[in-house]
């Protein structure tokens, strides 16, 4: 990361323009009392420039991960480790559905109000009709902090996963299933 990272508790104060998708994240968080940091950084749109912003607020960044069954009705966002490999045929027989692919980004914007590049559970506060199941790998149980996108991958927002978990997504109306995916592909 350069010179051009600024990191604020709270909400940015720096006085840039900011999405309204952004902005709806940093007022939700503060009216339900949760604490955060903010890193204002340049645009993340690989797992590697998130490394460079994990560096930064010394916190893990997962991969976020939005999917859909073929039909397009049902959609799903995956959390799972930064390095893990994703095999979507271990997933649907966890959750009992058709294999997944990844949704398009009309579904994304229009759902979660984020472009590809910028996904993270903050968009869910956006799924006012909750059409998108929130599932988490279970490798990410014992993390203590976490960080991830605004709605945008101009900045990351940083806080407990404790806070994640147990009040932003159910003040969202969503809830959190848990799966365990394979680290390695299994053989059959």
């Amino acid at each position: 990361m350069t010179n051009e990272v600024s990191v604020f508790e709270g909400r940015p104060a720096d006085g840039a323009q900011r999405s309204e998708a952004e902005k709806a994240v940093y007022d939700f968080l503060d009216r339900i009392g949760v604490s955060y940091r903010t890193c204002c950084h340049p645009a993340a749109f690989t797992m590697e420039e998130c490394e460079a912003v994990r560096q930064v607020v010394q916190a893990p960044v997962f991969k976020n991960l939005f999917l859909t069954n073929r039909q397009m009705t049902d959609f799903y966002l995956l959390m799972i480790p930064a390095d893990k490999p994703f095999k979507t045929k271990y997933l649907s027989g966890q959750l009992g559905c058709a294999r997944l692919s990844f949704a398009t980004a009309e579904a994304m914007e229009t759902l979660l109000h984020i472009s590809p590049g910028a996904v993270s559970p903050m968009g869910l506060i956006h799924d006012t009709g909750c059409k998108v199941r929130l599932i988490i790998d279970s490798d990410l149980q014992s993390c203590q902090v976490y960080a991830c996108h605004p709605c945008v991958n101009t900045a990351s927002v940083v806080l407990s996963l404790g806070d994640l978990v147990e009040k932003v997504i159910p003040a969202t109306g969503h809830s959190v299933t848990w799966v365990t995916l394979p680290t390695e592909p299994q053989v059959l």
